[in-house]
């Protein structure tokens, strides 16, 4: 079954992330990946630039609206995702309490409900049917 680790945390700002600081967490998350791949669990992964290059879309009554970043007031950013292929919900938790970010923000994980193979969308394992948007 396909799960994606949302990873949200604290965006520091230059004059809180050292150099040093910043090659840290890029070493944790290169280890991080490296382990999924070596598990045979890794399908992508995605490091988000800040949240002040965001343009979110809204279309309420029809009307569209673009706005600069977030739409959520909130410290904490989605950062990044992996989305990964494993057994079952207990293996996904496994996985993302390993995340080197779960010590200073959250992992959110949640099941895909369908995915694409070679452009076309097929749902995903344990999705019950009627759930699943394309059905």
């Amino acid at each position: 079954m396909r799960y994606t680790l949302l990873l949200h945390y604290p965006e520091p700002n230059d004059e809180e992330l050292s150099p040093e600081a910043m090659a840290e967490g890029q070493r944790e998350f290169t280890a991080y990946a490296a382990a999924l791949q070596a598990a045979g669990v890794l399908i992508g992964a995605e490091v988000l630039q800040p949240s002040v290059n965001t343009t979110t879309l809204t279309a309420v009554d029809g009307t569209l609206r673009v706005q600069d970043g977030p739409f959520a007031d909130t410290k904490e950013q989605l950062g990044g995702t992996f989305v990964i292929d494993v057994p079952d919900l207990d293996a996904a938790i496994e996985w993302a309490r390993q995340a080197p970010s779960i010590s200073w923000g959250s992992v959110e994980i949640r099941p895909g409900a369908t995915h694409t193979v070679d452009g076309v969308w097929t749902p995903n394992h344990g999705v019950a049917p009627g759930n699943c948007p394309t059905q």
